[in-house]
């Protein structure tokens, strides 16, 4: 009998609003460094998390990562630099939460035409922390076993406190190998209930990490969730292809309802006893963290004989169990306790640790206010590099630009805005009307307004600008484009990057 193969989804699309404000909207926590400076990102280490597999599963060097169409580049980038070639990268029109997702992946990866080709597929949201890989890979193999016969089966993490923040699974017998029946699925419990279910044992933390065969998948959805399956194959049977980019149709997706793996196919299947879809558990310890709030951040990060964790510059006197982040300036934590604090270039939080979880909140109020401070950081990111705002008044703005080695602007043009560059690092290919040359280091050169240009970086070390911008408006809605190495051609596009 032929092993199924193993293919990685990863769901990308998460938002992270209670790591505000170092997880934004355009650059929410999957993309960040979250363990520190010399780590890689959270969707890096999902990526590279089942290198450790044994030889007996193989597993797809082309995972499937569905993601967000804005932070397409985003994520592209991030694969690439950990070495992952040719993923496949679905990326959804709107959010639709998890099953669309995962549909979706299951229809770029199996077709009825070739029913033999049928993989398992292990789900992993971008945004969690495996500290024990080893042990992971161990479980998922477990699993992959088990999904290869038809079941589908999730990870309950062994729970070692009364958590009131996660939903349970209620594990059965041991079917063979560690691999248990599912009895019964809970909702997040209050303080009494948990402490119940940690004294009686056989209670899990549900995970939100799947495995189950392609095949069983669509199957499931067609018994439980027809509508939104009609709707993927629609979007998918019309998608269409650009890079490693796969584009389902966004008219078909847009109209599909939104609900998660657990409401429309897992907790269904306990009860469902003529579907014929076994639904299975592996209990899991291995460090896992969904690292859903800032007190989930300092558990998991090293701390010192006083309990305190930091990342970045940081100084902690006379301080316990806090959590001290520092994204560019000098934190200094006195006699705290407790207490989360986190400094990034435009915005600075201050939380009692109890209250980590009330950070959505503010999320909200922000988004109320329309301030772009929920949506995005000063230093934005770009598929070509990225830009920091450093300063800004009336009728003018200060950039600090970073082009990639071969990579450039669009070409384009402002109605409200001159800019003068002035060469910090590397060498400018400045694009000026009819006029191209190069810059050096020191050199400058000045864009009237509706001046059609374009930079761009023609050497092997990053090109590093400051842009000055003076005019009656600067927003980043002003750009026209005429040619785009990134296939962003609208105005509205320009804005989103």
């Amino acid at each position: 009998m032929k092993h199924p193969e193993l293919i990685p989804v990863i769901l990308c699309g998460g938002s992270g609003t209670r790591l505000w404000p170092l997880s934004r909207e355009s650059y929410p926590k999957q993309f960040l460094a979250l363990q520190g400076s010399g780590h890689s990102t959270m969707l890096q280490q999902t990526a590279l998390r089942l290198k450790g597999m044994s030889s007996a599963v193989t597993v797809s060097t082309r995972p499937v990562v569905v993601c967000n169409v804005e932070h397409r580049f985003l994520t592209a980038q991030q694969l690439a630099e950990a070495g992952i070639e040719r993923p496949r990268i679905v990326l959804e029109p709107a959010g639709r939460n998890t099953a669309p997702a995962l549909t979706l992946a299951a229809l770029s990866c199996w077709s009825p035409d070739a029913p033999e080709d049928d993989p398992v597929l292990i789900v992993m949201p971008a945004d969690h922390v495996i500290e024990n890989e080893a042990a992971f890979c161990r479980a998922v193999e477990k699993a992959w076993e088990s999904a290869g016969r038809g079941a589908m089966v999730t990870f309950g993490v062994v729970a070692d406190k009364p958590e009131t923040g996660y939903g349970y699974i209620q594990q059965g017998e041991d079917n063979s190998n560690g691999v248990h029946r599912i009895r019964s699925f809970a909702e997040k419990p209050d303080a009494a209930t948990a402490q119940r279910y940690l004294k009686e044992g056989g209670y899990l933390w549900n995970s939100g990490l799947f495995v189950v065969k392609a095949s069983v998948w669509l199957d499931a959805m067609q018994r439980f969730r027809p509508d939104i399956l009609l709707a993927c194959r629609e979007s998918m049977s019309n998608s269409t292809a650009d890079l490693d980019f796969i584009r389902p149709e966004p008219t078909a997706f847009t109209a599909c309802a939104s609900d998660s793996i657990d409401y429309a196919v897992m907790e269904r299947l306990p009860a469902d006893l003529m579907c014929g879809i076994a639904a299975n558990v592996v209990p899991l310890q291995a460090g896992w963290s969904d690292v859903g709030a800032w007190d989930a951040l300092w558990q998991v990060l090293d701390r010192d004989a006083q309990g305190n964790a930091t990342l970045g510059e940081t100084l902690s006197m006379e301080s316990r169990n806090s959590l001290l982040v520092s994204n560019g300036r000098l934190v200094v934590g006195v006699g705290l306790e407790d207490m989360v604090v986190v400094e990034t270039a435009d915005a600075v939080l201050v939380a009692a640790k109890t209250h980590t979880q009330d950070v959505k909140r503010v999320v909200s109020v922000l988004k109320k206010r329309s301030q772009g401070l929920a949506e995005s950081h000063r230093k934005v990111h770009r598929p070509w590099g990225w830009y920091d705002s450093i300063d800004s008044g009336e009728r003018f703005q200060v950039k600090r630009i970073v082009v990639n080695p071969g990579a450039s602007l669009s070409l384009q043009m402002h109605h409200h805005r001159a800019e003068h560059w002035i060469v910090v690092k590397g060498t400018a290919e400045v694009t000026n009307g009819d006029d191209v040359k190069l810059l050096s280091e020191n050199e400058s050169t000045f864009i009237p307004i509706g001046h059609v240009h374009r930079l761009a970086n023609p050497g092997k070390v990053p090109l590093e600008i400051i842009e000055v911008q003076s005019g009656s408006y600067l927003g980043e809605d002003d750009i026209v484009r005429f040619e785009d190495t990134y296939g962003r051609s609208s105005i509205a596009d320009a804005a989103k990057g």
